[in-house]
């Protein structure tokens, strides 16, 4: 994590890298490979903590510049959360920073509902869903980060939790932003969006099947490794890397052949409406895993794509 102010003058970035190893993640800064994860013991049953509720706060003082730097990347920060709805990649962090000032200037408690984002308003409150296995929250975003390809929010450790990703690492999630002011419509999983038009439809792939690990160790303690009461997902989530949209088809395909030639699997076209005209999609997929489109992202820069953006159907 970094406190980020409008000066610019100090920094604590968290959430750089967020690699998938029992407990909890790895993070990378400048100074090289840190540790992180979750606790050593619960001090309570994190899963019977509540949401966030949101109410009407002003901006926070800190961690709301018009823009910032982090790497070499200028991010913008909205001017609003209003209709902000994205589904991507969670990450989570946790006791490498507990009791860390965050950008907004709250300290970081992991037992608390609070996540990170690179571009909302500080604070914002947002509904976060599962899209694998039903499961919601509504956290609290008073932090930056995270500050890595193919993230689009970081959780508190708590969150990450009642979302059931601890043992994952990340999960794909729908982030929508919430008006304290209206009530809170809940999740949406039934809602499909884009969904290609010309290409055959994927059969549905079989649901993931959850797997108790030993009694004894403290993750399967603290953390069941599934709900009773799980809402089952509307469809099983897709995850794909999109490269390029275009208007004309000729366009698309050329991509296509570009990358195809040199031997590039799993590419396709698909398309969809924008503002009522047709918009050609060039995708990468479906992808088995967030690790698999992490390597697939990193192969793409040798032939020229730096920044492919996640797509989940």
């Amino acid at each position: 994590m970094q406190v980020i102010t409008q000066t610019m003058q100090h920094w604590r970035i968290h959430g750089l890298l967020v690699l998938t190893l029992a407990l909890g993640a790895c993070s990378s800064g400048p100074g090289g490979l840190v540790r992180d994860g979750g606790p050593d013991s619960v001090p309570r049953d994190v899963m019977a903590i509540p949401d966030a509720v949101p109410k009407v706060e002003p901006r926070s003082r800190y961690g709301n510049p018009a823009s910032y730097v982090v790497y070499g990347t200028r991010y913008h920060v909205m001017p609003t959360s209003d209709r902000y709805v994205e589904r991507g990649i969670a990450s989570w962090y946790g006791d490498k920073f507990h009791g860390k000032r965050t950008s907004s200037g709250d300290p970081y408690d992991m037992y608390d509902m609070s996540a990170a984002h690179k571009t909302l308003p500080l604070p914002t409150y947002a509904r976060v869903t599962n899209l694998s296995n039903g499961r919601s929250i509504v956290v609290r975003i008073n932090d930056r980060g995270p500050f890595v390809a193919n993230r689009i929010i970081d959780l508190s450790y708590t969150g990450a939790a009642k979302l059931g990703l601890i043992g994952h690492g990340t999960g794909l999630v729908e982030v929508r932003a919430l008006d304290p002011r209206r009530p809170d419509p809940g999740p949406t999983l039934i809602e499909v969006r884009n969904t290609p038009t010309t290409l055959p439809a994927r059969p549905t792939a079989p649901p993931t099947t959850v797997v108790a690990k030993p009694a004894s160790t403290l993750l399967d303690k603290i953390i069941p490794p599934a709900y009773a009461d799980d809402a089952p997902p509307a469809h099983t989530p897709t995850l794909y890397l999109q490269i390029g949209a275009f208007a004309s088809r000729d366009n698309a395909e050329q991509l296509r052949r570009k990358l195809s030639a040199a031997h590039v699997p799993g590419i396709q076209i698909s398309e969809t409406l924008s503002n009522q005209r047709p918009l050609y999609r060039v995708r990468i997929g479906p992808l088995a895993s967030v690790a698999e489109a992490d390597r697939m992202a990193g192969e793409l820069v040798r032939h020229g794509i730096a920044n492919p953006r996640v797509a989940i159907d």
